[in-house]
């Protein structure tokens, strides 16, 4: 019987965290530590940083995942290590957990097997605090403006036309749509409201494309919260809290430096969700990487079609970045899925369904193409693949000139992507051409639709009556110019999560659209997304327990 993931963790003798900043120059007095293996990066080295050279980005992306599992975290934390054995200074930049996932169905977010980053249960849980200041500042904000409403209503804001939401680090679908203000007078004006969950929350997007504390307080006053009765708009700064929510950020606001099984320097920091924000970590702890290391390996939340396209077009934009090279993470078994065969059946011998599948992957490599980035596919093995099924992959990406590596990271660690780590290093020295795929003055509809055609493979956007008022609703208040952010379903390229593999013919519905004016993008909500999940039948927390030792099992 194989080890958990949580097993080979805590089988791991940590390094203090000290000691493993300093392997790339970090002092320890600019450690804020949280014990002896986390701590928090101050802005005071961060900012010492700019004198330093930029170095190379590497962004760790997948396909379309599906319940056979990617390992794109395992991925990215593997090849980190695999070019930190190969002499190359590098760290990574990975993405916070949420709790929901964590205790609902997907897991967590710190790879696996031998390819982990730790404290993997502190990394999992609560860690050094940041959802809980993201989900405080969120409902302060909530809690303030609750409070105008009932204290006289000053700034004239409709009950009605509320735009921001509670947020809770848990799936629970009982608060998707809510009543607040019931009962007597005191309670405050009842009205209709509703919770994202934390990892959707404007605040999580705002914190994750600041630049500095300043710059996130700015983001907070431009949040956009309500309409008044003559439909203006009504912002942040109106209820002059700004100031409070970005005090309540000040240490959530710095990246949190933890070590790979490895010993190998990891920063840690935000985690917005990709199918409904960007899916990237802070722009704070990837330039700090890129001047910290020579190369940085940063991920994505799931496949090329949600966190890689808003990585390229929003991240990047705003933060000035040119990644070298991208690596696409896909597995036999999910690709045998895309084509066609149910999840109980994957451990049957299938190349057929494995080339049928490669449509998946091949509409993924030809979005990276479109950005002008070179790239490898990894393929992470696992036991149940077959000498035939390896070799047929091999043979497809061969007649189909795709770089691709066979990457062993779950069972060796760094060592099982040496050759993944060798051929992503030639890929970085390359030149690439790399641009967003639209212009930020093209309209909001165009620019969905140019996401929706070269990235899904759609043949067209429909936009609801409610999409098309807000549409021109927007364009008067001058919000036009912004990067689009799509809500979309992480299991398809199109907004229906039953439909697997390639497919052609289809459309995009945009039902709703949300400005995130802290964040700088509009969110155009497709198909049947939610913000705010629900538990599965059989959630991950009933098999999760801890003894009278402190020992934790059931976390994956």
């Amino acid at each position: 019987m194989p080890k958990s993931d949580l097993e080979i963790a805590q089988e791991c003798v940590m390094e203090p965290v000290v000691k493993v900043a300093a392997k790339v120059g970090i002092p320890e007095e600019d450690l804020e530590l949280y014990g002896r293996y986390k701590a928090k990066l101050s802005f005071d080295y961060i900012n010492r940083l700019e004198k330093n050279p930029v170095g190379k980005l590497i962004l760790v992306t997948a396909i379309n995942p599906t319940k056979a599992g990617e390992g794109k975290s395992t991925t990215t934390i593997g090849l980190g290590d695999a070019l930190n054995k190969i002499g190359k200074s590098t760290m990574m930049a990975l993405r916070e957990p949420s709790l929901g996932p964590v205790f609902g169905l997907k897991g967590g977010a710190t790879g696996g097997g031998y390819a982990q980053v730790v404290p993997m249960e502190d990394i999992n849980l609560h860690f050094t605090g940041d959802m809980h200041a993201i989900t405080t500042a969120n409902n302060l904000l909530s809690a303030v403006l609750d409070n105008h409403l009932h204290q006289g209503n000053e700034l004239n804001i409709d009950p009605t036309r509320i735009t921001f939401k509670r947020c809770l680090d848990m799936n629970d679908r009982t608060l998707r749509d809510v009543n607040i203000g019931q009962g007597p007078k005191a309670n405050g004006v009842e009205r209709n409201d509703g919770f994202n969950i934390t990892v959707a929350s404007e605040v999580m997007a705002s914190l994750c494309l600041a630049n500095d504390l300043m710059d996130l307080k700015k983001r907070f006053g431009q949040m956009l919260v309500a309409y008044t009765f003559d439909g203006k708009p009504v912002y942040a700064r109106d209820l002059k809290c700004e100031g409070a929510l970005a005090m309540v950020m000040k240490d959530a606001i710095l990246p949190n430096v933890v070590q790979t099984l490895e010993h190998n320097p990891v920063l840690i920091h935000g985690g917005p969700f990709a199918n409904i924000a960007h899916g990237c970590n802070s722009v704070i702890a990837t330039k700090a990487c890129l001047r910290i290391a020579d190369y940085t390996v940063t991920e994505a939340g799931f496949g090329a079609d949600l966190g890689a396209e808003k990585f390229l077009n929003i991240k990047c934009r705003y933060a000035g970045l040119k990644p070298n090279c991208v690596v696409i993470v896909a597995t036999i078994r999910a690709l045998k899925q895309h084509g066609g065969v149910a999840f109980e059946d994957l451990k049957e011998e299938n190349v057929q369904a494995l080339l049928d599948g490669c449509g998946n992957l091949a509409k993924h490599i030809d979005t990276v193409q479109q950005f002008g980035l070179p790239y490898v596919i990894a393929i992470n093995e696992f036991i149940t693949d077959t000498p035939a099924e390896v070799k047929a992959l091999q043979d497809w990406c061969a007649e189909n000139n795709h770089p691709m590596s066979l990457s062993q990271v779950w069972a060796k660690g760094g060592e099982g992507a040496i050759d993944l780590a060798n051929k992503v290093v030639e890929m970085c020295d390359k030149e690439n051409n790399f641009a967003p795929l639209y212009e930020l003055d093209q309209p909001i509809e165009k620019k969905i639709e140019i996401v929706a055609q070269k990235v899904y493979g759609a043949d067209g956007v429909d936009f609801t009556d409610e999409a098309k008022a807000q549409l021109e609703i927007f364009k008067e208040m001058g919000w036009d110019n912004l990067p689009v952010c799509m809500a979309k379903t992480q299991m398809s390229l199109t907004d229906d999560v039953k439909i697997m593999g390639r497919p052609t013919g289809f459309r995009i519905t945009v039902r709703e659209l949300r400005p995130s004016l802290g964040a700088g993008f509009i969110v155009a909500l497709t198909g049947k997304v939610l913000t705010m999940p629900g538990l599965p039948k059989i959630p991950s927390a009933l098999n999760m327990d801890i003894d009278e030792n402190g020992v934790i099992t059931g976390l994956f």
